[in-house]
């Protein structure tokens, strides 16, 4: 998003002229009626505007004769009034107005009593009351005598007049209608037809003129967008407005020509016909409103054409960016491919080689530059016509050819320096086989023919002409060698050289020596002699020196293609291929880190404003006064604590986020370590529902008005105070996108737990919004603990009366519920009716009841249902049959009660190891330690007890301050149970078990069950996490059992005082029980498949 096009000058102010003249015509301000409002008044036509003016050109005024003008309602007469006095211009009618009553057929009681209601009605200026008086002789008596008695109760200037004669003094004839004696022709029908019309012209012109202005300034805000389908979709939403725009103004424009046409009737048929004033000013109007509507054509049309020509330039460039972003993936693909090109070869059939596949490669890498070269060309296109992203357009431009160029430049000079090496291959070649064919001449050669003088010549004739073409086949000077191909000449080359010439200087060397031998054999006579074939220095018995120059190209091409076939190329594209792909992923990686940067810091910046502009000026004194009472001293409520969300977010937050920013996918870090400051929006979402009711009762008053006004937000201040709950869900959504692709990175763990704990406090944070809505609990929720879970669920109860359980007859039809599960207590609410609006609208539930978790107990299927599960206490006395919507909910709601059970039985233990770790008597200890271990005999239990009997004096200021229930020896404490009936379940009694018994003797190879979380203390031990299923596998040294974790696979060591406490057996059902008047536990999976947890947590150490 980024551009904005300005609405032009020229459009605006065709718009404002357009406007201000209908609203010369309308008058709304001052007379907010129209004809067609007042049609049935006006046609009564007790008073009109005929259209004359006065000497000083003050709008005349006409009152006919109407008997029956006392009986009008004052609303007709004065909403007629107001009416009439709109029409003239505001100069004329600042002249004051000129009434002329006609009452030459009246009685002066009509006289005066019309006077008396235009003196109290008229609401403009009057500047002269013209009344003709009755013509009988007795009424104009009555006139003139009565009239000087009244006039100064009139309270204007009034003239008697006796007839039109005299009104001529005032008013020029031409002025004047007919029935006064004047001249002007006068139509009320079609004066009210004329002003029906124009009036409705003005008002389309008005309207279109504000239509015209929202739409211009509509597309003068519009951001373009950042994609070109987006671009395209706006500039289709544009035009369909535009046309419409224009055909509203075409309308506008043909309306206002009939009106014309219908005003100047009168001229088309009479040419002499005198228009009055008023028709005047309303042809000039009409005449000025329609060639400003042809100016506010234009100007729109011009404006509408540079704003259609940069959303088009905008999606020329949306596409030539997209194209750029292809375009460069491609040629950062060929550069890295080109990469991998080596310039150095290790013999000419490998160089061949890897000059062919850069041939290939630069087939295919021309057609890509042609593309990129293209693409460049285009955008210098788009400069040249005047685009208005030329400083974007031109670096890109530039960075393609000069990409171009660098892959142009790469690919030349790896190929020249290949056919370099190949030369030098070459080169080394044909030395060495020009030594290799020097040594085969030399053995070649005969020694019976070399022993006389012809052959001895013949043979040095024949060496003289093989090194004559010594200095085309072999390296005259290494150091030129060396130098000239610097560039390609590696260790191993240099190697080669190195052999080569030193393979030339041993031959150059054995033909030194034989030319030697053969001169002598030339220049004596010898005897004959016996002749020996001589040893040749260099020559296999079964080849020729050319068959083993084969052999060894052979090798050497054998060698070659199994390098070639080699994995290293394969492998190299594939690591080529993968880092591609973990540049893309980091890519996008920084991309949502950028976003969540800048929406920071944008946040910050919006916090700040609602501060500063609006809770800042509550206590400003010069905006007290605007300030309503219900406002007063609500600060905090209308805010919260959005202070110190700012200030977090300002001062640490944004902070610690900015030094992420080269390394996103560790920011889960940042998450992890201000994960308890983030919790500061529970406090805020719980203050919103009465944050928003007092906004509804004072939205409207000056003061947020005033506040807005000077912030210059188009928004109000309800839309902002909404932002938080928005920010704290929106990290959500961006953690979610970082670990999208942060896979396998350094940091996807932390992502993902960071994740965990934002949703965490969305669900803590939703939770509270419901606990807020419980109304009727007598105590303190906070006492109850945190709220683990809450939801609606179906609820049937039954009760236990003596012995037998009766099923309580008005529950067949269950309850519905809303429960809330605390740490120390669950409630059971009914679910009110929601109403109101926004938060007002989430409902309200009424306490009906409440359990202590300490007294709890639970069966996990119910019924032969697997949505239903049983809460119970008191031995069974009273039972809750709870039904969720589904299965899900119901295993998530027995695991979370499971947990706060076992966490209170964990916390007993930990309460009673620590008594236990009190100095006490060696006697009291051996009397109070009582082992319930599944492994003990039953003459072992029976001693057991006998010994609790014994015991029981000195223990019972122990144990009376614990509960017994009988029906604890049937309750149980299994963990899980299979559909399979394979139940299995931790076998300690609470009360008497002894820690180092249990690890001695309770632990057995086995598969159990997880009841709690572990985290592994050393390398070698093993983590844990309730709900795993792990198998003892056997007992080490120092109290350690290894264990295999079956849902992980992974292995390690626990320490067996560890394992008491967070696995349950699951092969067998094991059962305890110790005598009928001590506390027991008992372990046991119902033929129903249930499963029954109770709680110790209410027993005291």
């Amino acid at each position: 998003m980024g551009e904005q096009l300005s609405v032009p000058e020229d459009l605006e102010r065709s718009v404002e002229v357009l406007s201000t003249v209908s609203d010369d015509i309308v008058h709304r301000e001052d007379a907010p009626l129209f004809a067609a409002e007042i049609g049935s008044e006006l046609h009564k036509q007790f008073a009109f505007l005929p259209g004359g003016r006065g000497m000083n050109g003050s709008p005349v005024m006409v009152f006919p004769e109407f008997p029956s003008f006392s009986e009008l309602e004052e609303e007709d007469v004065q909403n007629v009034f107001n009416y009439l006095t709109s029409v003239p211009s505001v100069t004329a009618s600042a002249e004051g107005f000129i009434l002329v009553i006609d009452r030459r057929l009246d009685r002066w009681a009509a006289v005066r009593t019309t006077l008396l209601r235009i003196a109290g009605s008229f609401p403009g200026i009057l500047h002269l009351v013209l009344v003709l008086r009755p013509n009988t002789l007795f009424q104009r008596t009555l006139s003139d005598f009565l009239f000087k008695f009244n006039k100064d109760e009139f309270k204007m200037k009034v003239v008697m007049l006796s007839s039109v004669t005299e009104l001529h003094a005032y008013i020029d004839p031409g002025q004047l209608t007919t029935e006064l004696g004047g001249t002007q022709e006068y139509c009320h029908e079609s004066w009210i037809s004329h002003r029906t019309a124009i009036e409705a012209f003005a008002l389309m012109v008005k309207t279109t003129a504000q239509t015209l202005q929202a739409f211009g300034t509509e597309l003068a805000e519009t951001e373009l967008p950042n994609d070109a389908e987006a671009t395209t979709g706006l500039l289709h939403t544009h035009t369909l407005k535009k046309d419409t725009m224009k055909e509203d103004l075409q309308v506008a424009l043909s309306q206002g020509g009939r009106l014309l046409e219908c005003i100047n009737e009168p001229l088309q048929t009479d040419p002499e016909y005198s228009m009055t004033y008023d028709e005047q000013e309303n042809l000039a109007t009409v005449q000025r409103l329609l060639g400003q509507l042809d100016e506010t054509e234009t100007a729109f049309d011009d404006f509408w054409e540079r704003h259609r020509t940069k959303l088009e330039q905008c999606l020329q460039l949306r596409h030539f960016e997209q194209h750029f972003r292809e375009v460069r993936g491609q040629l950062e693909a060929t550069s890295e491919r080109l990469s991998g090109f080596s310039e150095v070869s290790v013999n000419p059939a490998h160089a061949e080689h890897v000059l062919r596949e850069l041939s290939v490669h630069e087939s295919k890498a021309c057609d890509i530059l042609d593309c990129a070269l293209s693409l460049a060309s285009e955008g210098d296109r788009l400069i040249e016509n005047s685009h208005y992203a030329e400083d974007s357009i031109r670096p890109k431009c530039s960075e393609l050819r000069g990409v171009c160029e660098d892959i142009s430049s790469t690919l030349r000079s790896k190929k020249t320096l290949l056919l370099r090496a190949m030369e030098l291959h070459h080169s080394l070649e044909k030395a060495s086989r020009w030594c290799e064919d020097g040594i085969f001449l030399l053995a070649s050669q005969p020694v019976d023919r070399c022993q006389s003088q012809d052959g001895a010549e013949a043979a040095l004739q024949e060496l003289e002409r093989y090194l004559d073409t010594a200095a085309v086949h072999s390296i005259a000077d290494r150091s030129a060698i060396c130098c000239q191909y610097e560039a390609v000449l590696t260790a191993q080359l240099r190697d080669q050289v190195e052999r080569v010439f030193q393979k030339q200087t041993s031959v150059q060397e054995m033909f030194e020596k034989r030319r030697v031998s053969l001169k002598k054999l030339a220049a004596k006579q010898t005897r004959p002699v016996q002749p020996v074939a001589p040893r040749p220095e260099v020559k296999s018995p079964l080849s020729s020196p050319n068959q083993q120059r084969k052999e060894r190209r052979y090798s050497a091409d054998n060698v070659i293609c199994k390098k070639a076939e080699s994995p290293v190329h394969i492998g190299g594209t594939r690591h080529a291929s993968l880092s591609e792909e973990e540049e893309n992923l980091a890519v996008l990686r920084r991309h949502v880190m950028n976003e969540l940067l800048e929406t920071e810091r944008a946040y910050v910046e919006e916090l700040l404003c609602v501060l500063e502009g609006y809770a800042a000026e509550m206590d400003n004194p010069a905006m007290a006064h605007l300030i309503p009472n219900t406002l007063l001293s609500k600060k905090d409520v209308l805010f919260g604590n959005m202070s110190e969300i700012h200030q977090f977010h300002k001062r640490t937050f944004l902070k610690e986020l900015e030094a992420y920013t080269d390394c996103p996918e560790l920011v889960g870090r940042c998450f992890l370590e201000r994960m308890k400051d983030l919790q500061i929006y529970e406090a805020y979402c719980q203050n919103k529902p009465r944050s928003e009711s007092l906004w509804r009762q004072c939205s409207d008053c000056a003061f947020f008005q005033e506040c807005q006004k000077k912030l210059e937000h188009k928004l109000g201040l309800d839309s902002y105070l909404l932002k938080p709950v928005q920010r704290i869900t929106k990290y959500q959504l961006l953690l979610k996108e970082l670990l999208k692709y942060s896979k396998g990175c350094d940091g996807c763990d932390d992502l993902q737990e960071a994740l965990s704990s934002i949703l965490g406090i969305l669900k803590a944070v939703n939770d509270s919004m419901h606990l807020i809505a419980i109304t009727g609990y007598e105590g303190n929720l906070s006492d109850l603990g945190r709220l683990m879970m809450q939801g609606s669920f179906s609820v049937w109860t039954e009760h236990k009366k003596g012995h037998a359980k009766v099923k309580d007859l008005a529950r067949f039809k269950p309850m519905q519920r809303h429960l809330f599960l605390h740490e120390k207590a669950l409630l059971f609410c009914k679910r009110r009716e929601e109403n109101g609006e926004g938060y007002e609208k989430a409902p309200s539930y009424s306490f009906k009841h409440s359990l202590s978790m300490s007294a709890v107990g639970i069966t996990e299927n119910a019924k032969g249902d697997n949505k239903k599960f049983e809460i119970w206490c008191n031995s069974r006395d009273e039972v809750f049959i709870v039904q969720a919507p589904n299965p899900e909910v119901k295993t998530s709601w027995v695991n979370e009660i499971r947990k706060v059970l076992t966490q209170q039985l964990q916390a007993f233990r930990d309460a009673r190891q620590q008594k236990s770790s009190d100095p006490v008597s060696p006697s009291q200890t051996s009397n109070t330690s009582i082992s319930l271990s599944p492994f003990r005999s039953n003459g072992v239990k029976n001693q057991k007890k006998q010994e609790e009997k014994k015991t029981e004096p000195s223990t019972i200021s122990e144990i009376s301050s614990l509960p017994r229930h009988k029906g604890w020896n049937k309750a149980s404490l299994s963990v899980d149970a299979t559909e399979e009936n394979d139940g299995y379940s931790s076998s300690e009694d609470p009360m008497n078990s002894d820690p180092e018994d249990d690890v001695g003797k309770k632990l057995a190879p086995g598969k159990y069950t997880v009841v709690a979380d572990c985290e592994k203390a050393g390398p070698q031990e093993l983590s844990v996490k309730s709900g795993d299923m792990v198998q003892l596998i056997r007992e080490g040294e120092e109290g350690q059992w290894f264990v295999k974790n079956l849902r992980t696979t992974k292995e390690g060591w626990v320490a067996a005082a560890n394992l008491l406490s967070l696995i349950s057996e699951s092969k067998s059902s094991q059962s305890l029980s110790s005598s009928d008047g001590s506390v027991s536990g008992n372990i046991s999976t119902s033929s129903s498949c249930s499963e029954t947890y109770t709680s110790y947590s209410d027993i005291k150490p």
